[in-house]
């Protein structure tokens, strides 16, 4: 189920996407907000996966609300112009549509907020007392990844790239939610950016880790935890 709210200035149009998230069973609408402020404030609070967001409203644009978002959930732009599509989608935006909304429009735009929100949430199969795999999606693919065989993630933004020794795989999912996702035993975030698999790291040196022939950096205010975790004697 995808909590979502919408938040839009008109009253009409609030109401318009309310009767089509009615239709579709995954969709749970936990709220509306009238403004970007109302909504900036709500989703401080509470944990929503899907916004459906106006773009031009007074005070604050939609792109300036998420903007402002420390954590964005999932975000489907619903506008009258199309002068904020570029600006939108190097938000990482699941969709962009135009009023009126049609339903068949809505579901396309729903089907790809879906693929995010399954890839945000890659279901862990638990063997055990150990987790022995994820299924991340990537490119529209659902691809089974054993843990033991990934070396390190990095950041990129609301994406990360998963390193393995023969591939790397990109998915949207921040790296604070993939470390939700691994064995803390067994992984350390070595940097704001860098997330490891502690028994790949062959070398460190000064601020760098050495994972095979990659240097990754080490953040200052992680060392002296990353001493403890690889068994300094």
């Amino acid at each position: 189920m995808m909590k979502c709210i919408i938040v839009d200035d008109n009253k009409m149009s609030r109401e318009m996407v309310k009767q089509l998230v009615d239709q579709v069973d995954f969709l749970e609408l936990k709220g509306e907000c009238e403004n970007p402020i109302e909504a900036f404030n709500y989703l401080k609070k509470e944990d929503i996966d899907l916004v459906f967001l106006d773009v031009e409203m007074p005070g604050m644009t939609g792109i300036e609300l998420m903007k402002n978002l420390e954590k964005r959930p999932i975000t489907i732009l619903i506008t009258s112009k199309q002068d904020y599509a570029v600006e939108a989608f190097e938000l990482n935006v699941a969709d962009y549509i135009i009023k009126p909304v049609t339903l068949s429009r809505f579901m396309v735009a729903i089907d790809r907020a879906k693929q995010l929100f399954e890839g945000r949430n890659p279901k862990v199969d638990v063997r055990g007392k150990e987790k022995d795999y994820i299924f991340v999606r990537s490119n529209s693919l659902l691809t089974k990844v054993k843990i033991k065989d990934i070396i390190y993630v990095q950041a990129l933004g609301d994406y990360v790239n998963i390193f393995t020794n023969d591939t790397r795989l990109t998915v949207h999912i921040t790296l604070k939610g993939m470390e939700e996702k691994l064995p803390s035993d067994k992984f350390y975030r070595l940097h704001r950016s860098y997330l490891t698999a502690l028994q790949h790291i062959d070398n460190i040196e000064e601020g760098t880790a050495y994972i095979g022939k990659h240097p990754l950096p080490i953040g200052e205010q992680y060392k002296k935890e990353l001493l403890k975790k690889i068994n300094l004697i």
